[in-house]
């Protein structure tokens, strides 16, 4: 059976959804999984009955930034407005994952989240706090924006044997500060350390956050569908574990 992937709409942007949805779902698609999508508007109770579908979880980018307030940091200038009905859903999304060890794929905006939400902090906005040189938002149609090094012995390491650095593309202005309870890093930018992914620290659970947009490049770069593919592998072992099956036996 194909894997089934929960994902929410990345806003409450309609014209930026519609932009930006249909590669995650055509990347997937690529990658052998159906999608199962969750809208912001959608209650817990809705939110759950699509969780109970879901062998893994995929947490896309967004056009808003993550509430500085959820960090305990105070809001800078440059720091743009949140998405509190994408941030609710998200962490529904969240715990369900790590409450039954489902697979998480994040992206750029779900990365950030997903640091945040296991206690990391983020930069408000890399030129302003950072000053760095390396463009990290050249604009969606840059393929190649800046290289990143991959950490030996990650999982996104293993995807690409033998390069220690790859080039990915690059939509961004927040990033990984302090790095999440149990994430590692996985990957950073040579030019400047920005954190460019983490990965959950465990053996047996697949979690992988990236900055980038592999989704725009699935049908370009090998290390994109590498990473799509072995994400829905994640999600095809994927099984409810025995407690949370004795618990739903037991209902």
């Amino acid at each position: 059976m194909r894997a089934r992937i929960a994902i929410p709409e990345p806003s409450i942007d309609e014209a930026y959804n519609r932009r930006s949805l249909p590669s995650y779902l055509a990347a997937l698609e690529s990658a052998d999984a159906s999608s199962l999508i969750i809208r912001l508007s959608d209650s817990p109770d809705q939110v759950a009955r699509t969780l109970d579908e879901a062998a893994g979880i995929l947490l896309p980018g967004s056009r808003y930034d993550v509430d500085p307030q959820r960090f305990n940091e105070d809001r800078i200038p440059e720091c743009g407005p949140a998405d509190p009905a994408r941030t609710a859903v998200d962490e529904l999304l969240l715990q369900d994952a790590f409450n039954l060890r489902k697979p998480i794929l994040a992206i750029c905006h779900g990365a950030q989240t997903l640091n945040v939400w296991r206690n990391g902090t983020l930069i408000q906005d890399l030129e302003a706090v950072l000053h760095t040189p390396v463009d990290h938002r050249p604009g969606r149609d840059v393929v190649h924006a800046h290289a990143v090094r991959l950490i030996s012995g990650s999982v996104l390491a293993a995807l690409q044997p033998g390069a220690a650095e790859v080039f990915v593309n690059s939509s961004h202005h927040q990033a990984i500060d302090k790095v999440g309870d149990n994430l590692r890093v996985a990957a950073v930018s040579p030019s400047d350390g920005v954190v460019e992914a983490v990965e959950f620290d465990s053996p047996d659970h697949f979690v992988v956050a990236v900055q980038w947009h592999p989704e725009r490049t699935y049908d370009t770069e090998e290390i994109s569908r590498n990473l799509f593919a072995t994400f829905v592998r994640a999600a095809c072992s994927w099984q409810l574990p025995r407690s949370a099956s004795a618990s739903v036996a037991a209902r």
